[in-house]
């Protein structure tokens, strides 16, 4: 965290992975193979603050990039998770379901949401590098 204008006025820094690519609407993507993990960027579990329910997909759902497919509620708000690729997904977190504080401490680790087979590999080139991303959230 960095100081802003004023003693007493904080600005927050988000973490944005080097390794990672980002949709506009703040999931990220770690590619493995034609596997894609999927999260909430740091920036987008700040502005959501205290993370109390994760709804993730169901199992083999088949997912269309852009579309809604998990629900993340907070202390302030419920807010829509859109796919940043196409395909199936493979695996879900039930860690987030039973602990969704994790999506808040460990956006990056152990707070992901779901993994997906890629139906659309070139659908990556799309999103957003690092930098993009960093550029977007005023960073």
């Amino acid at each position: 965290m960095t100081k802003a204008n004023g003693p007493d006025s904080i600005m927050y820094m988000a973490n944005v992975p080097t390794d990672l690519k980002y949709a506009k609407s703040h999931e990220w993507v770690r590619v493995n193979g034609d596997t894609a993990t999927v999260g909430i960027s740091d920036h987008a579990q700040h502005e959501l603050t205290d993370v109390v329910f994760v709804e993730l997909p169901a199992l083999n759902r088949q997912v269309k990039a852009g579309e809604a497919c998990a629900v993340v509620e907070s202390v302030k708000t419920a807010s829509d998770i859109y796919s940043p690729v196409s395909g199936q997904v493979t695996e879900v977190n039930k860690a987030v379901v039973d602990n969704p504080a994790l999506v808040n401490t460990e956006p990056y680790g152990n707070g992901w949401f779901y993994k997906i087979k890629l139906g659309n590999p070139a659908e990556l080139n799309g999103l957003l590098t690092p930098a993009q991303y960093t550029a977007e959230i005023g960073g």
